[in-house]
C-alpha cells in the first residue's frame, strides 16, 4: 500500500508564502481541561477576536469532531487516543498552511497530549490548561454529563471514574475560577498574538 502513496508536499505552495500572506505564522494552541471547564466557550470567543482582527484562524472542537471525523469512535482510552491522533494530524495540516489553530479537547492524559505534540511538531504545539476545579465544572454541567456519571449512567467519565492528568508545565495556565470568559479569551488571544503574529 505504501508504494502507492506519493505525497505532493514538496510541490504545494510553501508554508513561508502562506504565512507571509496571512501576516502571522501558523501554530496550534491545544486547550485541555475537564468537561465543563470552559474550553469551547473560551475558544469560540478567542476565535471571534482573532477572526475580527483579520487572522486566518481555525477552531477544532471536541463535539464538532465527534459528530463527523471521529463519529465511529467511543470513549475507551484506545478510542480517545485515536480521536486525538486524527485531530493532531488535521491540526498539523492547518498549521503548515499558516493557520492559527485552536484545538479544544479534554485529552485527559499527558501521554495523549504528548502524542499530539509530536505529531504536530513541538515547535508548533502550545499547551493551554483551562484550569477549572472539578466542583466548578460540576456546578456548570450544562450538558448534564456529571450528573449522569454520578448516577452510573456514563462509564469512564473523565474526572469521575476516569483520571484527568493536568499539564505539569503548560504554555498558558488559564485559571478560570478567577476569570470571566472575556478575560480568559483575551489572555489566550494576547498569548497567541505574542507568539504567532509579527
Amino acid at each position: 500500500m505504501a508504494d502507492n502513496i506519493h505525497p505532493v508536499f514538496d510541490r504545494m505552495v510553501p508554508r513561508s508564502e502562506r504565512e507571509a500572506r496571512n501576516g502571522h505564522v501558523g501554530g496550534v494552541f491545544w486547550l485541555t481541561g475537564l468537561s465543563g471547564s470552559g474550553k469551547s466557550t473560551i475558544a469560540t470567543a478567542a476565535e471571534r477576536l482573532l477572526f475580527d482582527a483579520g487572522h486566518h484562524v481555525v477552531l477544532l472542537d471536541g463535539d464538532n469532531i465527534r459528530s463527523g471525523l471521529c463519529n465511529n469512535l467511543g470513549f475507551s482510552l484506545e478510542d480517545r487516543q485515536e480521536n486525538i491522533r486524527r485531530i493532531a494530524e488535521v491540526a498539523k495540516l492547518f498549521a503548515v498552511s499558516g493557520a492559527i489553530v485552536m484545538c479544544s479537547f479534554v485529552s485527559p492524559t499527558r501521554k495523549i497530549r504528548s502524542m499530539a505534540g509530536k505529531i504536530i511538531g513541538l515547535q508548533d504545539f502550545y499547551e493551554v490548561f483551562v484550569n477549572t476545579p472539578l466542583e466548578i465544572c460540576e456546578q456548570r454541567d450544562v450538558k448534564g454529563l456529571y450528573a449522569k456519571a454520578r448516577r452510573g449512567e456514563i462509564k469512564g467519565f473523565t474526572g469521575i471514574d476516569s483520571p484527568y492528568e493536568a499539564p505539569e508545565d503548560p504554555f498558558l495556565d488559564l485559571r478560570t475560577a478567577d476569570l470571566t470568559v472575556e478575560d480568559a479569551a483575551a489572555q489566550l488571544v494576547n498569548t497567541i498574538n505574542n507568539q504567532l503574529v509579527s
